[in-house]
């Protein structure tokens, strides 16, 4: 076997060098500093590098460009030293597996990992750290640019920066967050990506409004209106609350239905089909002076929800239809709208659903189909945005399984690692 030595600046500089020479042939055997950097001189580091006896050397190399770190997004040549980092970090470890350790005292053990000596301890470490770097500058490789901040994004919040960004999370948003996490972040913490993201998830949670779910008192009720676009399943979310109120609670409260989307023939027999399951009260509104009558003849009811016509958010006369009913309310009970969106579209579709949707004067919001969608950065910046709580999550079309109460935790999880049913 050839043995040949290789410097640079950097260990990623020497590779770069070595890889110029003798091309993909080489075995990496060891890295070492020869000279520490000090005041006007740059470091020189040092890799030995195994050939074959066969293997092909390239002869006049062009020379190596050197491109400073940290001043600006890395590109090709990033990208080969990636490549040998990679490489070099999978030689290592395949050494430190086959290495076969001297023991302490020469003795045999049954228990190997609590006789190794330092040097291999040392090594193992070492391969640690190099696998930490190697993802480090793996996550570096975003497509989109970073935000623009006084200092660069540190390498160790490259991860977390790329989840949230690939989440469908608005840029904006993500780039105040990361500001505020870079301000604020003890020094301490950012030693790696694991404390940063842990960090970051705390920091998420804080910044979510959430409703929790409040029975009403005793000799009190709650009357909640469901409005949003047509087709976010705002029929089955409510039988699947009608069933949670009236069986799955501490208490069984009674509950009545009022339906309003008596255009849709289909979905009004099918909210009186769960109505009979369930044994429950339901009223339909054909105009808005009849929406207070049937208001009045549930009041026997603990909870009343409001089934709505579905509607585009451009529809503003089926809105209009909705705020007549609203205002014609001279009940002493007060209407709660909540907002019912699919967490499957993107923030801008979000955003302009709730803007048209306002005028009723939302208080809370419900996401839906979260089974059917991989980012959930959107219910995120909505909800950051608006400022307006998120009181339940719906996550399939099962009554009544399939219905979360809200929760910054939950919603954290699905935006960092994606849905699963199992922590629903």
């Amino acid at each position: 076997m050839k043995i040949m030595t290789f410097t640079g600046k950097t260990p990623s500089e020497a590779l770069k060098n070595a890889r110029l020479k003798v091309g993909d042939e080489g075995m990496l055997i060891e890295t070492r500093e020869i000279k520490k950097k000090s005041l006007g001189k740059d470091a020189l580091y040092e890799i030995v590098i195994g050939l074959e006896d066969d293997a092909k050397i390239k002869e006049d190399p062009k020379p190596l460009r050197h491109t400073s770190y940290g001043n600006k997004m890395l590109g090709k040549e990033s990208e080969d030293v990636l490549y040998d980092i990679s490489s070099a970090a999978k030689q290592i470890s395949k050494i430190a597996d086959v290495t076969d350790p001297t023991y302490e005292y020469g003795m045999p053990s049954k228990s190997p990992s609590s006789y190794e000596p330092k040097e291999l301890k040392e090594i193992k470490s070492e391969i640690h750290k190099l696998g930490d770097k190697v993802k480090l500058i793996q996550n570096m490789f975003w497509e989109e640019k970073s935000p623009a901040l006084q200092n660069a994004i540190p390498p160790e919040f490259a991860e977390i920066y790329k989840l949230a960004s690939q989440s469908g999370m608005n840029k904006e948003h993500l780039d105040s967050i990361m500001h505020m996490t870079l301000e604020h972040m003890p020094f301490k913490m950012r030693e790696s990506s694991a404390t940063v993201k842990r960090y970051f998830q705390t920091l998420l949670r804080k910044m979510i409004p959430i409703r929790l779910e409040n029975p009403p008192a005793v000799g009190t009720k709650k009357v909640m209106m469901f409005v949003g676009p047509t087709g976010v399943g705002k029929t089955t979310s409510i039988a699947k609350l009608a069933a949670r109120y009236s069986f799955l609670m501490q208490k069984k409260y009674k509950v009545g239905l009022v339906v309003l989307d008596t255009y849709r023939i289909g979905a009004v027999e099918q909210l009186m089909q769960y109505a009979r399951m369930m044994k429950l009260g339901i009223e339909t509104v054909v105009d808005p002076p009849e929406f207070a009558s049937a208001l009045e003849s549930l009041r026997y009811c603990d909870y009343i929800l409001i089934d709505t016509m579905g509607s585009s958010p451009y529809d503003k006369v089926k809105i209009e239809k909705i705020y007549e009913c609203l205002n014609a309310n001279d009940t002493e009970y007060n209407v709660d709208v909540v907002l019912v969106m699919p967490s499957s579209i993107k923030y801008e579709d979000l955003q302009a659903t709730y803007d048209n949707f306002e005028t009723l004067g939302v208080d809370t919001m419900m996401f839906t189909k979260l089974d059917e969608t991989k980012g959930f950065g959107n219910i995120f910046s909505l909800a950051y945005e608006t400022k307006k709580p998120i009181s339940y999550f719906s996550v399939g079309q099962e009554v009544p399984e399939d219905l979360v109460c809200a929760s910054s935790d939950f919603l954290v999880e699905c935006l960092l690692h994606g849905f699963n049913r199992s922590k629903a």
